[in-house]
């Protein structure tokens, strides 16, 4: 089960968040995962990590579950999924006492200007963490970390939003990375599939 966050006030705002995932980002019917394999519901989380109503206390959610990983300095993950999290960790972190930078990692280095495969901080001997919405095999966000390690960052975990049950944190962690997430599938009332 997902931990509860650090304050009073924060798990509030997690039970708020899990509450805004059930009645607007849980749809059921049939569903080809990104992974191919097949799903009768699907958690869209772009809907809210895209939501003004969400993304602040996403970005607070978020940064308190890493906040006790030594070091870190920016988050961020495989674009598209992991853009609208990190930006909104961000802003959440700024006016803290340990701010965070986020990058987005492209899919494929760019074929022209400065040819980057990660945008945004500078990562190169830098702690980070990738972030992601939801995982259903922990492919991209594995894929985020690869292009990362090319770039000489130090990879500290990578953190979800909703952690799906499907083996996405034994991939995670079968890289040596720790596994976090802010809400599983109990917190949501779902059965693994």
């Amino acid at each position: 089960m997902a931990a509860p966050a650090s304050t009073p006030e924060l798990e509030a705002e997690r039970q708020q968040l899990i509450a805004l995932i059930r009645d607007e980002a849980v749809f059921h019917g049939d569903f080809t995962l990104s992974s191919g394999k097949k799903a009768t519901y699907y958690v869209d989380m772009r809907k809210l990590t895209l939501d003004h109503r969400a993304a602040p206390a996403i970005g607070r959610i978020m940064s308190d579950l890493i906040a006790d990983i030594d070091g870190v300095v920016a988050v961020g993950g495989l674009t598209l999924g992991a853009d609208p999290i990190a930006n909104a960790v961000m802003h959440a972190s700024a006016g803290t006492d340990r701010p965070l930078d986020a990058f987005v990692v492209r899919k494929e280095p760019k074929d022209h200007g400065r040819g980057r495969q990660i945008e945004g901080a500078e990562v190169e001997g830098r702690r980070v963490v990738v972030v992601e919405d939801t995982s259903t095999t922990g492919q991209s966000a594995l894929k985020a970390v690869e292009a990362l390690r090319r770039a000489g960052a130090d990879v500290a975990a990578v953190a979800v939003i909703v952690d799906r049950k499907t083996g996405a944190q034994a991939a995670v962690e079968a890289e040596g990375l720790e596994w976090r997430a802010a809400i599983d599938l109990d917190d949501l009332g779902l059965q693994p599939q």
